[in-house]
């Protein structure tokens, strides 16, 4: 017996994923295109369409074969109305996309659209590094820090779609100023360029000076395991940082398991050593006694696993928490 098959769309801020996913969870056929090729002059959307249907075409697939669409997004996403309402970077005729009636239009099939954070918790839920856990936070580092928060074995979504933003929790009330007014955003200390500019900072401060490209995660991953104490301690600061964050998120939801991705999370031991160790030593008994702190199994599949789920559940008729 055939089984379901859906097509799975991941929208970047450079380029669009997309795939086409069974019901297992078995990516079938995938492709990548840029959304930036001509500076933006293109609406991300209309540049997603027309990949979208290229892609379907290529795989001999009429969207009669398919029963259902998934998106993974970028930004503050209205998933009732598969709208995008916000971002945080300069992406041109983004903001207001109708990312759910276009491609319901193009493709005659049920649509279901969210932020790429909630995606990306969504597919290590199913078939990665969450599978079986019921209470599950997903936190994405890299540029910013993204999120998802599955509890109760449902994506939280909130009044307004908007639930999840682990990033713009505060970690300090007299901190730095953020996007949005707030003070001590977590995304402002830990972010890939905020990283840096806290390494060269501390290495200024032991004598030592740093070209900023000498300071990205990368640079400073392959400097601590090469015996750099001031990268280690860098290190050990973005732990004790996440944690204030994600111990805040833990006596809320009581979560079994914590899942790290993106690419500051490749570093591994140097991040999840410190992090374990703080997490273990300073929540109560009751909610560290069960809980997992693990590495997300999927890179930039994480999003078309995420959104295939989506619209699976969506095609079965249930419901995610609202």
């Amino acid at each position: 017996m055939k089984t379901k098959q859906y097509l799975a769309i991941d929208i970047g801020g450079t380029s669009v994923k997309l795939g086409i996913v069974d019901e297992t969870g078995a990516v079938l056929a995938k492709a990548e295109e840029s959304v930036s090729f001509d500076g933006y002059e293109t609406p991300i959307l209309t540049t997603v369409c027309k990949a979208a249907k290229a892609f379907v075409e290529a795989q001999n697939l009429s969207p009669a074969a398919l029963v259902g669409v998934g998106v993974s997004a970028t930004g503050q996403i209205d998933s009732r109305a598969g709208t995008v309402v916000g971002t945080c970077g300069n992406l041109p005729h983004y903001i207001g996309s109708p990312i759910k009636a276009e491609l319901e239009s193009l493709f005659g099939l049920p649509v279901t659209v969210a932020n790429d954070a909630n995606c990306m918790c969504l597919g290590e839920d199913w078939v990665g590094g969450a599978k079986g856990y019921t209470d599950v936070i997903g936190v994405t580092l890299g540029t910013g820090v993204g999120s998802g928060l599955i509890v109760n074995g449902e994506l939280l979504r909130g009044a307004t779609c908007s639930a999840g933003e682990l990033g713009q929790t505060s970690i300090d009330y007299r901190g730095r100023l953020g996007h949005y007014g707030n003070r001590g955003s977590l995304e402002d200390y830990v972010g890939n360029r905020e990283i840096a500019a806290d390494a060269r900072t501390l290495y200024a401060s032991h004598g030592v000076d740093k070209a900023i490209v000498d300071c990205n995660p990368i640079a400073l991953e392959r400097a601590a395991l090469a015996g750099d104490e001031v990268a280690a301690q860098v290190w050990r600061d973005l732990a004790v940082k996440l944690s204030c964050a994600l111990m805040n998120c833990c006596y809320l939801l009581n979560p079994e398991a914590i899942i790290i991705g993106g690419g500051v999370a490749k570093a591994k031991t140097l991040l999840f050593q410190p992090l374990q160790e703080i997490m273990k030593t300073q929540l109560a008994a009751p909610l560290v006694e069960h809980l997992e702190i693990l590495p997300a199994q999927f890179g930039t599949e994480a999003g078309i696993l995420g959104s295939a789920h989506l619209a699976l559940n969506t095609h079965f008729g249930e419901t995610f928490r609202a």
